[in-house]
């Protein structure tokens, strides 16, 4: 039988392209795990390309309660961020802002994280309560995770006391989060060069 030709009479129209990513790192420091019970107190992102491109903000706590232990780590004081901190709905108005005015026109920004998991849950939850909105879509890439793959390792072999002697040579994260978003960036992007990373690691 002669397979005849597809007419292009009836062929709708053609699928647009994917829209090209602009890689956003991102990190916060919280009073706790959940943002239903702990605030979010810092946030600091980075373009993953170009990481002195940068945003930071430390916010003014919608709940009293705090973990002594996440405290200790980011150094933070709830009593200052109550009394100077920015207003979380200024916070991230500003944040929103910023993560359109740095995506170039054309292009869409995509989280990124170490442990995104984390970070996203009070990005997503601060963004959809404050602004009705987030910049970032429904997504983010775990940096871990992409390593996983990549390298074919198990989580625990993706952590940063693992990765950071291979990629950031031995340096620790400062928990602070702008510092720590530029840590990741670097981060990121020497995975991302690392061919070698699905073979020896």
């Amino acid at each position: 039988m002669r397979r005849s030709s597809a007419s292009t009479d009836n062929v709708g129209p053609m699928p647009q392209p994917e829209p090209a990513e602009c890689f956003i790192s991102v990190d916060v420091e919280t009073a706790g795990p959940v943002p239903s019970l702990y605030s979010l107190l810092s946030i600091g992102a980075c373009l993953v390309d170009r990481p002195e491109v940068s945003f930071y903000v430390e916010l003014a706590p919608e709940h009293e309660a705090a973990l002594p232990a996440a405290l200790e780590v980011s150094k933070l004081s709830m009593e200052e961020l109550a009394q100077d901190g920015t207003h979380p709905e200024v916070a991230m108005r500003q944040f929103a802002e910023w993560v359109d005015e740095v995506t170039p026109k054309g292009e869409r920004p995509v989280f990124v994280g170490f442990n995104a998991a984390f970070d996203w849950m009070f990005v997503a939850d601060y963004f959809e309560r404050h602004l009705g909105r987030n910049p970032f879509g429904h997504a983010a890439v775990d940096i871990k995770a992409y390593y996983m793959g990549k390298a074919g390792s198990t989580l625990a072999q993706s952590s940063m006391s693992e990765l950071s002697p291979r990629y950031l040579g031995g340096s620790a994260l400062s928990h602070n989060a702008l510092g720590d978003a530029r840590d990741q960036a670097a981060l990121f992007r020497a995975i991302l060069a690392d061919s070698g990373a699905a073979h020896d690691a």
